[in-house]
């Protein structure tokens, strides 16, 4: 009799979960699909916006970046795809000012974690919608992101004015 009762909920239990599978099936076949076409679509397909792609580094019209060759982002890439080459430079007002010289990123390694743009104080790099990375040969994995004959953003600097303090102070003398 114990025997009969178990196979019976068993039974019961089996065909509760048969329904449970076929109501959600029957739901997703009458969803609307939203079936992407997309080699056909590749002008208006657009990814989603938090999307990293792979990462870029801006430009202006100029040609002018605004990277200063810190190296925090090498530092925080915890996979060391990040590489900056820079060198140290004398301005003309006799002051040492580091230049970059080669921004070598591998996408081929890259994690997409996004660490290295957070680590940027300068916003020099950011990671774009570009999705189709695929290539044959790794060594095309490695891009510099710095375009030849680019220079850093110059900021302008503003001096600020002498205090007032001192000429009273040489009417007191």
């Amino acid at each position: 009799m114990n025997e009969e009762k178990n196979y019976i909920e068993g039974l019961l239990g089996g065909i509760r979960t048969l329904c449970v599978g076929l109501k959600t099936s029957m739901r997703e076949f009458f969803t609307k699909k939203i079936t992407e076409q997309y080699p056909e679509n590749r002008n208006e397909l657009q990814m989603f916006e938090r999307f990293r792609g792979s990462l870029t580094m801006p430009h202006n019209e100029n040609n002018e970046h605004k990277c200063i060759a810190c190296g925090l982002c090498q530092m925080a890439c915890p996979n060391g795809s990040i590489n900056v080459v820079s060198e140290m430079v004398e301005t003309e007002d006799g002051k040492k000012k580091k230049q970059l010289v080669r921004y070598e990123y591998n996408l081929g390694c890259c994690m997409f974690c996004q660490l290295c743009t957070r680590a940027c104080a300068h916003g020099a790099i950011s990671f774009d919608q570009s999705f189709e990375n695929a290539v044959f040969d790794r060594a095309k994995l490695v891009k510099v992101l710095n375009q030849p004959g680019s220079k850093v953003v110059e900021k302008k600097v503003v001096k600020k004015p002498e205090p007032a303090a001192a000429p009273a102070a040489e009417a007191k003398a």
